[in-house]
């Protein structure tokens, strides 16, 4: 049985929640548990621990699962907030998902990540986000709407010979769902890009130059089972899975 490993969202400390108010959480949204567990396939949540001690356990998974959530902090990035008091991000889930990121890199797992993790990903490799793609880029399209939420969608233009390409062959119109207010700035050193948003160009999937690391801006886990107009999810995480299944 393969063993995918899956970054942890984080929720801190709150008194005011009723379960777990004083103790910090780690979680997996259900979504993505489901997108993850296909036959043969043994998802594992990743805890936060030091690295000396995290590395026994991630020596024993055969690819990594980046998934989505926060903001990432304009700190990791060495930017700060272009506007005060908003979209700190979550310094610290960022510190522990770049060094998972970081391990798979070096050891050239397979890696697959989604929204918040694309961000991580582009940043891991020294690239920078848009803050808020509606403030510093106000001539994009709406790229997320709370109540919308996944039903939020458009279109994207997939680049010509490149991995989505190879993965979507004979697909006309290639459509997303849409659900973040941050956004690729610059590209991060030896990422390729695979796509891009059709009406203002806000980039939407990395491929890194190895080929074990692929990230994409939507979520594909949301739409298992929602058909067309939306791109197969299923046939992303197969493309993945071919890839840990090889190395």
């Amino acid at each position: 049985m393969l063993k995918i490993g899956i970054s942890a969202c984080f929720m801190y400390k709150e008194p005011t929640r009723i379960v777990f108010g004083p103790k910090n959480l780690a979680y997996v949204e259900c979504d993505m548990f489901n997108y993850v567990s296909q036959k043969g396939i043994l998802p594992v949540l990743l805890p936060d621990l030091p690295i000396n001690q995290l590395g026994e356990i991630l020596d024993e998974l055969d690819g990594f699962v980046f998934q989505g959530g926060t903001d990432l902090a304009p700190e990791t990035y060495n930017e700060t907030p272009i506007v005060s008091g908003k979209w700190l991000g979550d310094a610290y889930r960022d510190a522990y998902e770049l060094r998972i990121m970081d391990y798979a890199v070096q050891k050239g797992k397979p890696i697959f990540a989604i929204c918040r993790g694309f961000q991580l990903m582009n940043v891991y490799f020294g690239g920078s986000l848009f803050q808020d793609i509606a403030t510093q880029k106000p001539t994009a399209i709406q790229h997320r709407d709370a109540d919308k939420y996944d039903a939020l969608i458009h279109e994207i233009v997939i680049e010509k010979g490149k991995t989505l390409d190879e993965i979507y062959q004979g697909v006309d119109r290639a459509v997303v769902n849409s659900v973040h207010h941050q956004g690729v700035k610059q590209v991060g050193d030896g990422l390729e890009i695979l796509a891009v948003s059709k009406e203002d160009g806000i980039v939407e999937a990395l491929q890194n130059k190895d080929g074990n690391a692929l990230g994409v801006q939507w979520h594909p886990e949301f739409s298992v089972g929602k058909g067309a107009p939306l791109l197969d999810p299923l046939k992303l995480y197969d493309y993945f899975i071919e890839k840990v299944k090889r190395q």
